[in-house]
């Protein structure tokens, strides 16, 4: 029991939490190399920085690739409320975390490019916040994510994705999107550039 109550205690120090929460990036991406695109969870000023390009509105807010949910908890704390946003994780592990954190979001295990068959129909989206590592996917898969963004994105809709390789054009670029704001943000391992993508 001693033993049990000191484990207990000890997953509450936030370095311990931080670790865990490495240690499930660093497991995922052994299993899923191509999809899980960080060694550790996103930093909350990288989440922060995200989520503040968020803009006003009441349509839905669809995250991709949400992890054990930094990002996401940032995008609740910007006062997007629960049930305009919904979760699309590849993972099945990443899903269960997903579900018990924030259990009144709608969680989809599934895939991006798949993106409009979760949606209610007709349902347009203001923004997309994308954590996918859209430069590890296959040429196809990354035309198929793009293709269902515009699909469903709003007319005054805007797609906020982060990069690790912030020298480079980001794949929405070549699709003829244009960068309205953008961001580095080095509290982050690695430091991140943070685009927000409008259809020019």
């Amino acid at each position: 029991p001693g033993k049990r109550l000191l484990k207990i205690r000890l997953r509450k120090v936030p370095i311990i939490r931080k670790l865990n929460g490495a240690y499930s990036f660093a497991s995922q991406l052994l299993l899923h190399p191509r999809t899980v695109g960080a060694i550790c969870p996103s930093s909350p000023e990288l989440a922060a920085t995200m989520a503040s390009l968020i803009p006003d509105g009441s349509e839905l807010v669809v995250e991709f690739g949400a992890g054990t949910g930094v990002v996401t908890k940032a995008i609740l704390g910007k006062g997007i409320a629960p049930e305009r946003l919904v979760i699309i994780e590849y993972s099945a592990y990443f899903c269960e975390i997903l579900r018990k954190k924030f259990p009144q979001c709608t969680v989809i295990q599934g895939d991006a490019a798949k993106l409009s068959s979760y949606l209610p129909e007709g349902a347009k989206v203001s923004a997309i916040v994308s954590s996918l590592p859209l430069m590890n996917l296959s040429h196809s898969t990354r035309s198929a994510i793009i293709d269902q963004v515009r699909s469903v994105i709003s007319e005054n809709g805007c797609v906020i994705q982060f990069t690790y390789a912030w020298w480079m054009d980001s794949p929405f670029v070549h699709a003829g999107y244009h960068s309205d704001k953008r961001s580095m943000v080095v509290l982050n391992l690695p430091p991140a550039r943070v685009d927000r993508f409008r259809i020019a």
